[in-house]
């Protein structure tokens, strides 16, 4: 009776030993559960702790599993097979990651770390657009024609009589002040700057006199 007890409790520790499976990765030393590694059953790691004759691992003297990769960066690809959540620290690349994910063949972290790759790159690439001021001067004759003739994006903002340049002359030719904006665009990694215009302060300027 005692004997068969000692068997059982014997038989249960093998069974909990059996789970725990000790990982050499670069010579930093990681513990976890078979379950874990075999979250993905296509994945090289799963292969690796079911013992594939097609894997040809070798082990060290404690009996870990030897894996000739940066431990850096095997650490969020264990995590990942632990809770299903990309945790990338911030020393580290995603396109390490990324590296690592494809040589232990983890099909969806692949796909999760490219689409954090792919909104990366979209953010630093957006594009931001800025008004772009001018003030141009002008003679009452010369209005009409540089207002048909304005660029394509160029907008009309604002027109300012400034009164007459000739003033020892009988003729009356008022002058103007013609104020345009444009949108432009610009890629500054994904933050947009605000350049200080001076058509605005001249606008502002005109606007008063």
């Amino acid at each position: 009776m005692a004997a068969d007890n000692v068997g059982k409790m014997s038989n249960g520790f093998d069974s909990r030993k059996d789970k725990w499976i000790k990982l050499n990765v670069g010579g930093e030393i990681f513990m976890t559960t078979r379950t874990t590694l075999c979250r993905d059953p296509q994945s090289f790691l799963c292969r690796l702790c079911q013992d594939d004759p097609d894997l040809n691992s070798d082990k060290d003297e404690t009996g870990a599993y030897l894996i000739d990769r940066d431990p850096c960066y095997f650490a969020p690809v264990l995590n990942y097979l632990r809770h299903g959540k990309l945790v990338i620290n911030k020393n580290l690349a995603e396109e390490g990651v990324l590296e690592e994910a494809e040589f232990y063949n983890i099909t969806e972290l692949i796909k999760l770390v490219r689409e954090r790759l792919y909104e990366r790159d979209a953010k630093q690439s957006q594009v931001h657009t800025k008004n772009v001021y001018r003030v141009l001067q002008c003679s009452e004759e010369e209005l009409t024609q540089m207002v048909s003739t304005m660029s394509d994006g160029w907008n009309f903002e604002q027109l300012v009589n400034i009164g007459s340049s000739y003033k020892y002359s009988s003729e009356d030719r008022a002058e103007f002040l013609c104020v345009v904006s444009k949108q432009c665009p610009t890629v500054v990694n994904g933050h947009c700057n605000e350049p200080t215009d001076r058509g605005k302060v001249l606008q502002q300027r005109g606007s008063r006199m």
